[in-house]
């Protein structure tokens, strides 16, 4: 059994402690790790707000490591702890995973991987494990990283409930490919207002053959020119493609149905559409209208469920981006893995079909839904469209055509709807993984 904590002790800011609190909020607390890194923003006198962006940055990268890569780090703690830690040394089991994330993947020198690691064991209260953690990280060191490099990454990574559920859908060559993307940093993607060759240039990226731009290393989004004016907002080259089903949207009435974060609702205002934005959380819509007027863009927005709500009028089009399990987009939030499972595929597939029945009743004759996630499980994608064709009468699919998706064949099924997977485009990054669907209303 592990010995209980003494007290903290005053220590000076470190990253590797703000990642400790953030990989335990993840882990131990079921929060997402944006919404805690936001905690973590508002605690005057925290750890956060006491680093500089650096440090912060780097923090994140620890903690997005650590998840990333959370079944070979475990994998390795096994072969190196004689015995469990238990559940009151669950800090320091963090610690050891944080250390070992720098070590294998990160490439920290040795000496301050090791070093900062008894540091923060001893700040932590647990003065008694401060050897054991020296002694496993040095151990680790001298063995260097024969044993990382026979582990099955891209399995062990994975969730079973999720390797499973892509070997079904996908098979087994293409579930590895997938999570082999989901072990690398992606890079960031613009959806530009006008001229992308232009903006590419001056952003240091390339144009997609989606029409993305897109820029590798990272770096502060406000500093980045273009910001301050509005010209682009970030948003994955996959996420921007359901807007582009619609066709041209100028001045017809469209609604875009659980709206936030606002990167499709961005679209469709620069496509000159009228729109109303709808989205159930109070919080995030506020969020949404702020991102919509630094970009200069006035939109109509209700907060109000999406599932019930009915318009006075009905609309010419609508965009259904409904709420899902994410798995789509793990490359760019690697907890989704730890805190998804297939209760919450079952439960969201639920609310999906409220969803698209809804909007099938706001959707004029002759208009146009299409519904979209960013989930891998087709339970919340194509079953829900097949669904939705033997209980909506009125729906008829609509087939997408890989022209309209920058010519990305591989992307379209075989029924006509579109699944961008992670291994898609990996020659220049990769993509989140989508499905989307285009249905006319008879």
């Amino acid at each position: 059994m592990s010995p209980a904590p003494h007290p903290k002790k005053t220590a000076k800011p470190d990253a590797r402690a703000l990642a400790l609190d953030l990989i335990a909020a993840v882990l131990h607390k079921d929060q997402m790790l944006d919404a805690a890194l936001s905690a973590a923003e508002r605690e005057k006198g925290g750890t956060f707000n006491a680093l500089e962006p650096r440090d912060r940055a780097f923090a994140r990268l620890i903690t997005a490591t650590v998840l990333r890569r959370l079944g070979q780090i475990d994998a390795t703690l096994a072969d190196y702890l004689k015995r469990p830690l238990g559940e009151k040394g669950a800090r320091v089991h963090d610690i050891l995973r944080l250390s070992i994330a720098q070590l294998i993947f990160l490439d920290t020198p040795p000496h301050a991987a090791v070093d900062a690691a008894v540091n923060l064991t001893r700040a932590e209260g647990y003065d008694p494990l401060a050897g054991l953690v020296n002694g496993v990280l040095r151990k680790l060191v001298r063995d260097g990283k024969a044993g990382i490099e026979k582990q099955d990454a891209p399995r062990l990574n994975t969730p079973y409930w999720l390797w499973k559920s892509w070997i079904s859908a996908y098979g087994e060559e293409t579930t590895r490919a997938i999570a082999r993307v989901h072990l690398a940093d992606p890079p960031l993607d613009f959806t530009i207002r006008d001229n992308p060759a232009l903006w590419a240039e001056k952003l240091g990226g390339v144009v997609l053959p989606t029409g993305s731009v897109r820029v590798s290393g990272g770096g502060q989004v406000r500093e980045m020119a273009g910001y301050d004016e509005g010209t682009w907002w970030v948003q994955d080259a996959a996420s921007a493609l359901p807007v582009r089903l619609l066709g041209n949207v100028q001045g017809k009435r469209v609604a875009d149905l659980c709206a936030a974060p606002g990167g499709k609702t961005a679209q469709l205002a620069a496509g000159g559409a009228q729109i109303t934005a709808i989205e159930r959380s109070k919080k995030r819509l506020v969020r949404m209208e702020e991102n919509l007027s630094r970009l200069g863009f006035e939109v109509e927005t209700i907060c109000t469920d999406a599932a019930t709500w009915q318009p006075k009028t009905p609309f010419d089009a609508i965009l259904l981006d409904a709420p899902c399990t994410a798995t789509g987009s793990l490359r760019r939030h690697p907890d989704v893995a730890r805190l998804k499972s297939d209760e919450d595929v079952t439960r969201l597939a639920a609310d999906q079909d409220r969803l698209i029945a809804n909007a099938a009743q706001m959707l004029a004759p002759g208009g146009t839904l299409v519904y979209c996630t960013c989930s891998l499980q087709k339970e919340e994608g194509e079953d829900r469209i097949a669904d939705a064709l033997k209980t909506i009468s009125s729906l008829k699919r609509s087939p997408i055509t890989a022209d309209e998706i920058g010519g990305l064949t591989q992307a379209i099924t075989k029924n006509g709807e579109m699944r961008t997977l992670p291994c898609h485009l990996t020659e220049l990054g990769g993509l989140d993984g989508f499905f989307a669907a285009r249905l006319i209303k008879n």
